[in-house]
């Protein structure tokens, strides 16, 4: 039972196939919990959701939240993360005037040669290198070649988080570091490169300001506030991308601690004290609202191909199976789809196995042991880059549901690792909110509940040793994995 007088606080997570809400207490009780689904259009490179479905599926969560047992009038704040380099544009009274061009279209082939040519310099001082196709600086000079009289119109560019808070506020709202850093932010200085701007032709006032995440940055309005149920006055607080979101849901907050996110595909976020430069360009960094650095990278590798390649099978069997299997000498790298981002860059990358699976259980446990390979490579990939990986170790994604899967990871990393009560970017926000009173690590230990901790099997020689390193062989013949990764990686596993 949560106090009576204890302090709550709402997350939304904006998704792609949906928005999530939850209410959450200083003590970690969840209070309530809704959806509502979204929709997109898909064709080729192409992603596009209709921005305006995006305040009613907030509007609609909220009340099922509500409905589910949460006093809204409690509420003391609300954050919003949404998917990261997705963003449309809004006129001169805020409504949408273009789709959104979602997280993962690719159609600003050419401009981003043209972001990267510009912002050469800049780039590299992020720590990124070069940007990709998806982020949102290309896709915002691409909008402004198809829309040539935006800028004469007084069109501005707003991330799909900004499109909420604009609307929870009631006015033009700051947009926070996380969300913006696709877009050319500079998170160590809070700036917009302007020179990089002036060079693509983009005008600064078609930007919103800059805050760090966690800031407050208005209140909800009385629109709002007759819309979803919220108290007038409310705080937003500048929320985060959805990815960060689940980084601050799963608790790793301090440096040296990572969540390791394996859902349709793995993503690993940690903390740092200093900004982490990789001149792979594998690894970029988000500023947490702590001050602190939040590196961190997107593999192609995941649970997706479970879905995909064993929907009519029995898991429960096929893990029983699979576990008396393991460790198999049987190699897989199982990407979800073509191409590689993390822990190396390899467009041309390609899921492959090292033979024919003898059954198909053997073929389960080869996918289950490949992604806990790529995960322990993930982390040999920071700790070159100098990244402290020493901290807890958080895991999170739907994978968690497999217990033979929780095993084998900690085994593969000999590594403890903790698995929370809830998982989802929504709690993250929640947290986030909260954190505007309070350090954020404080609030994340008492808002964050971990379920169980998972020790690994300690035997005189890791059975996975043999097999990690015939992967990383594999990886380097295949050309995808730099020789100075994979040296550092097999230097890692000598005793």
């Amino acid at each position: 039972m949560t106090a009576i007088g204890s302090d709550v606080w709402l997350g939304i997570d904006l998704g792609t196939q949906g928005v999530r809400v939850v209410v959450a207490a200083s003590d970690g009780s969840l209070l309530g919990a809704g959806s509502c689904p979204l929709t997109s259009h898909r064709e080729g490179d192409r992603h596009e959701q209709h921005p305006e479905q995006w305040w009613r599926a907030v509007r609609t969560a909220i009340g099922r939240a509500h409905a589910a047992g949460a006093d809204l009038r409690r509420v003391q704040g609300v954050a919003v993360d949404a998917t990261s380099g997705t963003i449309t544009m809004l006129d001169r009274s805020g409504l949408c005037v273009t789709p959104a061009l979602m997280y993962d279209d690719g159609r600003a082939a050419a401009e981003t040669d043209q972001v990267n040519a510009a912002g050469e310099r800049q780039w590299a001082k992020a720590g990124y290198q070069r940007m990709q196709r998806s982020w949102a600086l290309p896709k915002l000079r691409w909008l402004l070649n198809h829309y040539p009289h935006a800028a004469e119109d007084g069109w501005r560019v707003a991330h799909q988080n900004d499109a909420i808070n604009s609307k929870l506020v009631g006015h033009e709202v700051p947009t926070d570091t996380s969300n913006a850093l696709k877009t050319g932010a500079d998170a160590a200085q809070v700036t917009w490169p302007e020179r990089v701007l002036d060079a693509l032709e983009i005008p600064r006032a078609m930007l919103p300001d800059l805050v760090l995440p966690g800031t407050v940055i208005g209140q909800v309005c009385a629109a709002a506030a007759a819309e979803t149920g919220l108290t007038e006055g409310t705080a937003v607080v500048a929320g985060t991308t959805d990815g960060c979101a689940a980084q601050l849901g799963s608790g790793a907050t301090a440096v040296g601690s990572w969540n390791s996110v394996m859902g349709t595909t793995l993503v690993l976020k940690g903390v740092t004290k200093d900004l982490v430069r990789d001149p792979h360009g594998v690894v970029y960094s988000h500023r947490s609202p702590s001050g602190h650095w939040l590196p961190g990278g997107a593999s192609s590798v995941g649970a997706g191909l479970v879905a995909r390649e064993f929907a009519d099978a029995d898991l429960d069997m096929l893990t029983r199976e699979a576990g008396a299997l393991l460790p198999t000498d049987l190699l897989r790298y199982p990407l979800v789809s073509p191409g590689e981002r993390f822990p190396f860059i390899a467009p041309d990358a390609r899921a492959f196995g090292s033979r024919e699976p003898a059954t198909r259980a053997e073929s389960f446990a080869a996918l289950l042991q490949g992604a806990a390979y790529v995960e322990r490579l993930c982390f040999d990939y920071v700790d070159l880059l100098g990244a402290p990986t020493d901290g807890a170790i958080v895991l999170t994604g739907g994978a968690t549901r497999n217990p033979l899967w929780n095993q084998l990871r900690a085994d593969v990393l000999q590594r403890p690792v903790s698995l929370p009560r809830n998982t989802q970017p929504a709690l993250g926000m929640a947290v986030l909110a909260a954190s505007s009173r309070a350090p954020l690590d404080s609030v994340a230990a008492a808002m964050v509940q971990l379920d169980r901790t998972l020790e690994p099997r300690r035997s005189a020689k890791n059975p996975h040793e043999e097999g990690y390193l015939r992967l990383l062989d594999l990886l380097v013949q295949r050309g995808w994995l730099p020789g100075v990764v994979a040296t550092h990686a097999r230097e890692r596993t000598a005793p």
